[in-house]
């Protein structure tokens, strides 16, 4: 998601981009996606905007608050999050995201069946990229929009230990009809807001998508007894499992929690994966690290997706200045990794505190008031972020490099 529109962004900015997808055509797994405020600012600072509300489930971005009520029991009414009124946000499919950015791309500048081996530099400082197919391309700047398990991030951060962990969770997916929950009996209103009933190492999250008609599940479950990082998933970190599996994992919990795991059908199971820690740094010489590549965080405050548009934001906007040249391209991305760095991992740290929050009722000494104290204001810093904050920064670094040419 991010490398297309990173490579949109930076075509209208008049600047020569080439995209390297390793896969045989562009292609997204079938989950859907949150976007926040601080996610459709991005875009539609981006000119993109327009696009992608074509293809959301909502034509019209809508309040993105939460209800969160106690797993077991008779699912206690703990919090509603409020929201002020620029605080919407709208839901959309990846392939969806894809289908509307497609369009405003030229197929002439992607190369597909390009599997990254490895990046060389240049006495003069380009890089260039080698393929499995024993091609190569040089380029003046790198940018590695390769995902979570990204090969770009090997030759950014070098020596180091690879960051990537299993965090310990797991995510049952599904989409369910409102009609038939309902009709089974679940009460809980689950087509006004998203809900997000919370116990002891488990939450299950609820939107409502397809006007109101489908519900989006999400079923998280965590073993906290183990060390993060201490265990390794083989591949594929996406499964189908059994109905059985999903209902014991919930064993206790109360009816309409129950009777919503009770209709999923052929439930998928994701493992969850991010970076821990933080990297110290998005870049390389010329090489630069955006979205997954750069901060794959847990999905807890529905925020990774959107660091990525920050992240796309920034660099288009320092790439694309009159300012920027190739003699001072090491500098322009380095005031991108001292923009986007210590924000992006702020979201990351805090996304994985949100589940933990999610996840504590039940412990010991964790009551309905400690638990509704540290839900207020969970999503301020993410969504409620100054973007032309961060373009004053942009332009008084591209300034003070213009005096000194």
């Amino acid at each position: 998601m991010c490398g297309l529109l990173c490579a949109i962004g930076l075509k209208k900015a008049g600047i020569d981009v080439h995209i390297f997808e390793a896969a045989p055509k562009f292609d997204e797994i079938g989950a859907g996606v949150g976007l926040g405020p601080n996610a459709l600012r991005a875009l539609k600072e981006l000119g993109v905007l327009d696009a992608v509300l074509l293809r959301a489930d909502e034509r019209v971005p809508t309040e993105r608050s939460f209800t969160f009520v106690t797993g077991a029991g008779a699912h206690e009414h703990i919090y509603d999050y409020p929201t002020l009124p620029q605080d919407v946000g709208i839901g959309i499919y990846r392939p969806a995201f894809l289908e509307a950015l497609l369009p405003l791309l030229d197929p002439l500048i992607t190369h597909f069946n390009k599997r990254c081996t490895s990046i060389s530099c240049s006495d003069q400082g380009t890089h260039a990229l080698h393929f499995a197919d024993g091609t190569a391309h040089e380029t003046d700047l790198v940018v590695g929009a390769d995902g979570i398990r990204s090969v770009v991030r090997n030759f950014v951060v070098k020596n180091e230990p690879d960051p990537l962990v299993f965090s310990n969770t797991v995510a049952y997916r599904a989409l369910v009809s409102a009609d038939v929950l309902e009709s089974a009996g679940v009460k809980t209103n689950l087509r006004q807001r998203p809900v997000c009933f919370v116990g002891d190492d488990r939450h299950i999250i609820t939107f409502p998508i397809q006007g109101k008609k489908m519900i989006n599940i999400v079923a998280f479950s965590t073993n906290s007894r183990l060390l993060v990082g201490s265990v390794t998933i083989p591949l594929p970190w996406v499964e189908s499992v059994s109905e059985k599996e999903l209902l014991d994992e919930y064993a206790g919990w109360g009816n309409d929690a129950r009777i919503i795991l009770g209709h999923i059908q052929q439930p998928s199971k994701w493992y969850i994966h991010y970076l821990d820690p933080p990297l110290s740094s998005y870049i390389h010489q010329r090489i630069v690290l955006i979205g997954d590549a750069a901060h794959a965080m847990a999905p807890h405050l529905g925020s990774g997706v959107g660091q990525g548009f920050e992240d796309v934001f920034v660099l288009c906007a320092l790439l694309g200045h009159p300012n920027t040249r190739k003699a001072n391209l090491e500098a322009a991305i380095r005031t991108y990794d001292s923009i986007r760095r210590p924000r992006a991992n702020m979201v990351l740290r805090q996304s994985s505190m949100a589940g933990e929050i999610y996840e504590a009722h039940g412990k010991d000494g964790e009551t309905i008031q400690s638990l509704r104290h540290k839900l207020k204001g969970i999503w301020a810093p993410v969504w409620h972020h100054d973007l032309a904050a961060d373009i004053v920064t942009v332009m008084d670094s591209l300034h003070a490099r213009k005096a000194r040419l």
